[in-house]
């Protein structure tokens, strides 16, 4: 008489999840490469707004003023005849320095959206909530 053996289970397979770990380690790696760091004398403002990515596009007002666009010193004419000239896209992105005056990063939307027609929205960093 024979007895019957229970059927052996087969082991997971751990080596297809390991590279599948790694290959998202590396992903994640490279693409927090790819993303162009902000200015780092402008401190951004905090907000209880989950976070948004900073685009290479972005107008970056400092708080003395002077404007910046793709690294190099610009005009609010010449930043919006570029976003005019460029195609019709998304809404144009401020990163306001948390030390600028409310009324000059007021006076710079007012006079952006004036001269393109376009929407005009600030890019603040998520702030920690308690």
């Amino acid at each position: 008489m024979r007895l019957a053996t229970p059927p052996r289970n087969k082991p997971e397979p751990t080596i297809a999840l390991i590279n599948v770990v790694f290959l998202m380690l590396v992903f994640f790696l490279v693409a927090g490469q790819i993303a162009r760091p902000t200015d780092r004398e402008v401190t951004l403002i905090d907000a209880d707004l989950p976070s948004a990515n900073v685009p290479d596009d972005a107008l970056v007002l400092r708080a003395d003023g002077t404007l910046q666009w793709r690294g190099e010193p610009t005009t609010i004419l010449d930043f919006a005849v570029a976003q005019v000239t460029a195609a019709d896209g998304p809404a144009l992105r401020i990163l306001p320095d948390r030390n600028l005056a409310a009324r000059d990063l007021i006076a710079v939307a007012v006079d952006l959206r004036a001269i393109t027609g376009r929407d005009v929205r600030l890019v603040t960093q998520q702030g920690l909530t308690p």
